[in-house]
């Protein structure tokens, strides 16, 4: 007879996970995950009722290409970088007549997912500084909540936002150039870093992206390690996305679900692949390739929505 196996029972199991030792950070993230999953939920129940559902993928045509093609080249981009995916998705979704409201909106939902799955990565490789998360979180979300009841407040005035927005988006393209261009900078004692994170929140909703190049590019220039930057920075956009989802889908509702869904389609394409090129493609040129056409894509915006204040 084959030896007799011991498993452990499912309770011992159980109890074994329950008094692991956890971090404050690990508990704030649970606590949160537990929260949004409430909300989530709450919200899916409310707005995605059967007829609903049927009625968005009615409206649901050949555009929607549109949107997968805008999701692919962002996540491409993002994995190739490592950022500028709601800089790059905004850009693309204002070139073919989103409003801002409903691009920002649409991009933070489409973020909530891959910026989940990046920042518990992060967690769990250590990548993540405790002090420093608890240091941005708050304020990022803070900053994100108001930035998204602002743009979303003013969507009447999406003609008049629509060319300010594209300044931020070119302003946002010169700091990757400079980015790439630059491979030292003088490391500055930063004292304020909560004023930063909701400032990088505030205009992350407003432009639909920003808060990787803003206060990943600014932490690390005062000299804060990068891996830990980086790896807070991460998991913290998890809770900025949601934040700014949440506020505009209560505010705007769920009117662009389609392009939501076009979006992720499009980055889970992407994904595989783009990990894969990471190693392989230059960066530097890249960097300097996407901030070139960021600027291009931004000024062509500008102009076209010169004639609004005239």
């Amino acid at each position: 007879m084959p030896p007799k196996r011991n498993f452990p029972s499912i309770f011992n199991a159980i109890q074994t996970i329950w008094m692991r030792d956890r971090s404050i950070t690990e508990v704030i993230i649970h606590i949160s995950n537990a929260l949004a999953l409430m909300i989530v939920g709450h919200l899916l129940f409310t707005y995605l009722t059967a007829e609903k559902v049927i009625a968005v993928f009615n409206t649901v045509d050949s555009s929607i290409l549109y949107y997968v093609l805008g999701g692919f080249i962002a996540q491409m981009i993002d994995g190739a970088l490592g950022m500028a995916y709601g800089v790059t998705a905004t850009t693309f979704l204002l070139s073919v007549g989103i409003t801002p409201a409903a691009a920002s909106a649409s991009v933070h939902a489409s973020e909530v997912f891959t910026s989940g799955v990046s920042g518990y990565m992060h967690l769990k490789f250590g990548n993540v500084n405790s002090k420093l998360f608890k240091t941005l979180v708050i304020p990022g979300v803070i900053g994100a909540i108001l930035g998204a009841y602002l743009l979303s407040s003013l969507e009447q005035y999406a003609g008049y936002i629509k060319p300010i927005v594209s300044i931020y988006t070119l302003f946002l393209g010169a700091i990757i150039i400079r980015k790439a261009i630059i491979k030292r900078q003088e490391k500055k004692q930063l004292k304020r870093v909560g004023w930063l994170a909701l400032f990088g929140g505030y205009l992350d909703s407003i432009g639909g992206g920003g808060w990787g190049p803003i206060v990943s590019s600014t932490l690390i220039a005062s000299g804060r390690h990068p891996k830990y930057t980086i790896g807070s920075v991460n998991l913290t956009e998890f809770f900025v996305s949601l934040a700014s989802s949440l506020t505009f889908f209560a505010v705007i509702g769920l009117g662009y679900l389609h392009v939501i869904i076009g979006l992720i389609l499009g980055g889970v394409i992407a994904a595989p692949i783009a990990a894969r090129l990471a190693n392989k493609l230059p960066v530097k040129s890249m960097m300097i390739l996407v901030g070139i056409v960021i600027i291009i894509v931004s000024l062509r915006q500008i102009i076209l929505g010169v004639p609004k204040f005239l």
